[in-house]
């Protein structure tokens, strides 16, 4: 179940004077050191993209991802409401190690000689995988934002409240350079292909994240899974729930809504360009969206933890 997102005040009225100190203290410490680092990580994101920017001309080199494509059909499953779930346990018990062997594979590939369709798979499966890496690594979490690796004090205060996660930690080597989930995403991913549908690609394992397919990206099938997963995600409640006129999103279209155009028009038009016809009739005429919201519940095929929300 989706739950609606917390604003500011219902959040502080809903926190322990214990929870909202360190709440508290995470900003501020959050807000010193960012002032501090932005110039060295603003510099390093250009790096990695610059790094990460070429592609070739020649079609013909592709990446095997058959290993993953097994391991999606496997242990991917999808419930009455649509939401793909992973089967986190029995993954972990049986296949952790064939999942890390792909990983690995992966490590060795130099993207710069993949096609652009090719390398665009390459780095949704790249982001997938080690997700799930990840998780099965820390199995069983309630969310993503339970797991910290490397962590320093501010993520130790973040994770404290609620807010952390493993998105920052170096933990894949390609080309020699260490990168994140973080730079996968954010400084290849969304700069390199500007595409709105990467969104609809990577999975955080998460119950609000679009759903993680049951197939491996290929260069060959990566628009048709593209499509198919932005209709899935706009015309699920996860992704849109209009209500007696008014309009909920997931935060996907808050937090990156630059990348849908840049306003709550401009969301609304991509999303009705995805959706069923009656829904999409209600976001043509609808002016904005009247709040976002987005489930942080890890997607265990095992059964639901606590809300997670935002």
């Amino acid at each position: 179940m989706i739950t609606r997102r917390l604003t500011p005040s219902h959040a502080i009225a809903a926190t322990t004077p214990t929870r909202l100190a360190w709440a508290r203290a995470a900003t501020g410490a959050t807000l010193l050191t960012a002032a501090v680092a932005a110039w060295s990580t603003a510099g390093s994101a250009n790096e990695v993209t610059e790094s990460f920017s070429m592609t070739a001309a020649d079609a013909g080199k592709t990446v095997d991802h058959s290993a993953w494509d097994e391991l999606l059909k496997k242990y991917v499953v999808t419930d009455a409401d649509g939401l793909n779930r992973v089967r986190y346990k029995a993954f972990k018990d049986t296949d952790h190690e064939t999942l890390k062997s792909y990983v690995a594979a992966l490590e060795r590939v130099t993207p710069s000689e993949l096609a652009r369709p090719e390398q665009f798979a390459y780095w949704a499966n790249l982001y997938n995988a080690k997700t799930v890496d990840i998780i099965l690594d820390h199995y069983p979490v309630k969310t993503i934002r339970d797991i910290a690796i490397n962590e320093g004090f501010v993520g130790f205060l973040k994770r404290s409240v609620g807010a952390g996660g493993p998105w920052k930690a170096k933990v894949v080597t390609i080309g020699g350079k260490a990168l994140s989930l973080d730079n996968i995403e954010h400084d290849i991913m969304r700069p390199v292909f500007k595409d709105p549908r990467v969104h609809y690609a990577v999975n955080c394992a998460s119950i609000g994240c679009p759903n993680l397919q049951r197939d491996a990206f290929t260069g060959a099938n990566l628009e048709m899974l593209l499509e198919q997963g932005a209709r899935a995600f706009v015309n699920s409640p996860r992704g849109f729930r209009i209500e007696a006129g008014s309009v909920w999103a997931s935060s996907i279209y808050s937090w990156f809504k630059v990348d849908f155009g840049g306003s709550d028009k401009s969301v609304l038009a991509h999303a009705s360009q995805y959706a069923e016809p009656d829904r999409a009739e209600e976001l043509k005429v609808a002016a904005s969206i009247d709040d976002f919201g987005y489930d942080w519940r890890l997607n265990d095929a095992t059964g639901d933890a606590d809300a997670q929300t935002q």
